[in-house]
């Protein structure tokens, strides 16, 4: 077992480890690191802690010294640089007119490098800009491309549920979303409708993935033919996966009846055989298609894109 302390270096960025070594560092504190990138301002986001030796990636680093008051003014005063940094780069990106989006600069703790981080359709030829860039300032210029959840992340916002999004809050890592998620929790596969602000599948349709396919392995599908208990029986017209119900097209004196059945008070479930619908000449059927595929689309371009190319250190 190992002692260490998870350290962050942004909102909502990846939490790593560093060993506390003398220092008595509680979670809230600022710490001083060693990084990749060199010197690190850092906040620590838990308490001491064992964990195991293979969680650890090696060599674990010691924390240099706890923030003193000279730090945290130093901290503010890169804070307040990056902002004229990100103005300059705005102009050198103008007078070289390159299509590329400037997203937000970045200061390391001891002013050793810049970066940069944008986003753009294709690559880009910076190199011109980035001469540009080290002569005003001084030092290291890095240019980063980054993807649209990245630049979503770092920007911030609120989602449609009226909370602040989930990437800029407190999800650390991306995880790969699917449409099968979508259909799972049976949403509209409108890709206006399940698309978060950065236009990619939301995050969010991933948090409850695990409930919902446990909770329809139990439970028939529309179409299937079910009998109750109480000897009726029909074809599933809906169902309410989170609340175990469903409603069953039954005949009733030669009429037909929707009774709802919880899940437990049906007595045996016979599953619809899925036919391939060939008939695409319906107007619905042909807006489901073209949903559809956009979401693929979306899918495909997730899959592309891959982790998080933040690279906090």
């Amino acid at each position: 077992m190992t002692k260490v302390i998870g350290v962050r270096f942004r909102s909502a960025g990846k939490i790593y480890f560093f060993s506390p070594g003398k220092y008595t560092i509680k979670k809230g504190d600022h710490v001083i690191v060693e990084t990749a990138r060199g010197v690190e301002y850092g906040t620590v986001v838990s308490d001491p802690k064992d964990v195991e030796d293979d969680q650890v990636v090696k060599p674990l680093k010691t924390v240099l010294r706890t923030a003193s008051t000279k730090d945290e003014e130093q901290e503010a005063s890169n804070r307040e640089k990056e902002k004229e940094a990100f103005k300059v780069c705005l102009e050198k990106i103008r007078k070289h007119n390159l299509e590329m989006k400037l997203i937000d600069a970045e200061y390391t703790f001891d002013n050793n490098k810049i970066l940069f981080y944008f986003t753009a359709d294709g690559r880009i030829d910076f190199r011109e800009l980035v001469k540009d860039l080290a002569a005003v300032f001084k030092t290291r210029i890095e240019l980063r491309q980054i993807g649209v959840r990245d630049e979503t992340k770092i920007i911030g916002g609120y989602g449609i549920c009226g909370r602040p999004l989930c990437c800029h809050s407190y999800l650390s890592d991306f995880v790969p979303v699917s449409i099968k998620m979508a259909k799972e929790q049976s949403l509209s596969l409108n890709p206006t409708k399940i698309s978060g602000v950065c236009g990619r599948l939301m995050c969010c349709l991933k948090n409850e993935e695990d409930v919902y396919e446990e909770l329809n392995r139990k439970m028939p599908g529309v179409g299937d033919f079910c009998v109750a208990k109480d000897g009726l029986s029909g074809e599933v017209s809906s169902v309410n996966i989170l609340r175990q119900t469903v409603k069953i097209l039954v005949d009733v004196d030669d009429e037909k009846e929707v009774h709802e059945y919880k899940l437990e008070e049906l007595e045996s479930i016979k599953k619809k055989q899925k036919k391939r619908n060939n008939n695409n000449g319906g107007k619905k059927n042909s807006q489901e298609d073209s949903d559809i595929k956009e979401l693929e689309k979306l899918e495909k371009i997730e899959k592309q894109e891959g982790k998080s190319k933040l690279g906090d250190n």
